[in-house]
């Protein structure tokens, strides 16, 4: 599976919520790309360049990553990618690299939010910074302020969630992922899902197609 769709329009929820009820592996390349930040590698660092100017990283550095992470042996009864591809260049070297690896996207889930959304969103986000939690001080804030609900770990707000920073993001995306829903309808089975509703709501529909994949 893939989950497209702009930062912070709910690819990430929506990728646990598959993991914990078929088992599937959620391969986040915004994770994958943070701890290499936070480990201060050279790719890492170059990554926080772009990251912090909120611009993507390099497909060179993006696929390389993927690559390593697919033929691990948790992905043989399938994945799910989060946060990639997203220019028609990393979605053509994903074609070339499933046809190694004998594998195929069987669904395509782009989800759909508008920009003004997404700043409500995203500068209302906070990151455990223990165990990785996410909470959003206006719409799923945590029972004790600043405090994670899961490890009791300090929440904190991303550089990268700042207002200037997510309608710089917001306008990246647009600008490389505008390609993406007109080659998936073409190469894969493409479906536009509502980033607006509810989770549940959602989900519902996530579970749906799956079922019919």
């Amino acid at each position: 599976m893939i989950f497209l769709g702009p930062p912070g329009a709910g690819k990430g929820t929506q990728a646990r919520m598959v993991t914990e009820k078929y088992g599937f592996p959620q391969i986040s390349t915004g994770d994958i790309l943070r701890a290499a930040v936070k480990n201060g590698t050279e790719f890492g660092l170059k990554a926080k360049a772009a990251m912090d100017a909120g611009k993507l990283v390099s497909d060179d550095i993006v696929v390389g990553i993927v690559v390593e992470r697919l033929a691990n042996p948790d992905c043989g009864r399938g994945f799910i990618l989060d946060g990639f591809p997203r220019t028609g260049g990393q979605a053509e070297s994903l074609r070339q690299i499933l046809e190694r690896l004998k594998k195929k996207i069987d669904v395509v889930v782009d989800f759909a939010v508008g920009e003004d959304e997404l700043i409500k969103r995203l500068t209302g986000r906070r990151t455990c910074k223990k165990c990785g939690m996410t909470y959003n001080i206006a719409f799923a804030p945590p029972a004790k302020e600043g405090i994670c609900d899961k490890c009791g770990g300090e929440l904190f707000r991303r550089d990268d969630d700042s207002e200037e920073t997510v309608r710089a993001r917001f306008k990246v995306y647009k600008d490389q992922s505008q390609e993406l829903g007109k080659y998936y309808s073409v190469a894969g089975r493409y479906v536009r899902l509502d980033g607006v509703a509810g989770v549940d709501e959602i989900f519902g529909r996530i579970k749906e197609i799956v079922g019919e994949a």
